[in-house]
């Protein structure tokens, strides 16, 4: 998709976004503003599994450190001083020295973006610095979940244990349940994912994001002419547990709760459906798989409640088998005009990888009496581009 096409498909998307409240009933804007909430999520894990190939079912930790940190403030605040209803329940007599800073909203937002990208680093670190991944990362990164639900269940004089964190009172003056602060929550999530979306459009479109498809489809390759992949795969697995704590914080002031069950193993197995069905390495993909999957999943739980794993577990066989590029790319295809075969696309698709993107050449034959060029210096010439140095 052409730079212009991107950029008039966003404008559409969030034109739709915005005039949402206008048409929609005040529990279906909820709803929407919650899988717009999700959508800033699957963005960040598409950035990881679909762009740099890391499948992450972890990322339930993420967002739900996120939405804890931003839930802790809300709780202090609706609490008016005195010590939280679910610690005087426990028998905690004070307020722990580690909740004293999350009475400010800045530290709040802070940490709810710094706590899940250094525990993000931290694992990212020990595995991919020991060339640790595929299976057993996404393996690794599900054992992280099992530990933080133990952690956050367990803990209940300090977390609220399985009912987790709600009866809020209000943020930044805004009242929590009022027609009102709903609309204003739902606008600050529709601008924080055109924010989010435009970032991530560039950040794929420089020379980083190409270095990053690189690494996914030939990793050993990138390594081989120069660049160190672990510093790259690092960088984005950050950046996309930031995300989930953004999406965190976005979600508790949607829906005003978060517990353990919401950052558990079917969440993180969740997530990564949204990605699958929308669309891997396609940002709008993910935007349309969190919001399809979530409306699918509300509508078949209501009417199907027993029924609703299984609904879900067959439309992502479905959309494996038959669908691969997921909805968008599979729209992307039938939109192609008439008359293209496949051998033209595919060396249209080549010229403009050569042209703009990063092509890593593969060893050639040596002509007899031909200068040598090593395979490295190749490589690193073919990856400068026209992009300059990195």
């Amino acid at each position: 998709m052409s730079v212009k096409a991107k950029w008039i498909l966003s404008i559409a998307l969030f034109v739709i976004m915005l005039a949402a409240p206008f048409f929609l009933s005040e529990f279906r804007l909820s709803l929407l503003g919650k899988f717009l909430a999700y959508s800033v999520l699957a963005i960040g894990l598409d950035l990881i599994w679909g762009y740099a190939g890391i499948l992450s079912l972890g990322h339930g930790v993420y967002f739900g450190l996120g939405a804890y940190c931003m839930a802790m403030h809300l709780k202090l605040i609706a609490s008016h001083g005195s010590l939280p209803d679910f610690m005087s329940w426990s028998g905690v007599e004070q307020l722990p020295a580690f909740w004293l800073p999350f009475q400010y909203v800045g530290f709040a937002v802070l940490l709810a973006l710094l706590v899940p990208m250094a525990v993000a680093f931290v694992l990212g670190y020990f595995t991919f610095r020991n060339r640790i991944r595929g299976a057993f990362f996404s393996i690794l990164s599900q054992a992280l979940v099992i530990i933080a639900v133990t952690l956050f269940v367990g803990q209940q004089g300090y977390t609220g244990g399985t009912n987790g964190l709600t009866n809020f009172d209000s943020f930044l003056g805004l009242t929590f349940g009022e027609p009102a602060t709903k609309l204003v929550f739902y606008y600050v999530t529709v601008g924080v994912l055109a924010l989010v979306l435009a970032l991530c459009l560039w950040l794929m479109s420089t020379r980083l994001g190409k270095i990053l498809v690189a690494v996914r489809d030939a990793e050993n390759r990138v390594r081989f002419i120069g660049y160190n992949p672990v510093t790259y795969k690092m960088f984005i697995y950050c950046v996309s547990a930031g995300l989930a704590g953004l999406s965190g914080i976005l979600f508790v002031l949607q829906e005003g709760i978060i517990s353990p069950a919401q950052m558990g193993i079917v969440p993180s197995i969740e997530m990564v459906l949204w990605v699958a069905i929308g669309g891997r390495a396609s940002l709008f993909g993910a935007i349309i798989g969190a919001i399809v999957t979530g409306a699918a999943k509300t509508t078949f739980s209501e009417a199907y409640p027993e029924w609703w794993p299984i609904i879900l577990g067959a439309m992502f066989i479905v959309v494996v088998l038959y669908m691969p590029k997921g909805i968008f790319g599979t729209l992307q295809d039938l939109l192609v005009r008439p008359g293209r075969g496949s051998a033209a696309s595919a060396d249209m698709a080549l010229a403009a990888e050569t042209a703009s993107g990063i092509v890593i050449p593969a060893a050639s034959p040596s002509v007899p009496g031909s200068p040598s060029i090593s395979p490295a210096a190749a490589g690193e010439a073919a990856l400068k581009g026209k992009t300059g140095t990195l």
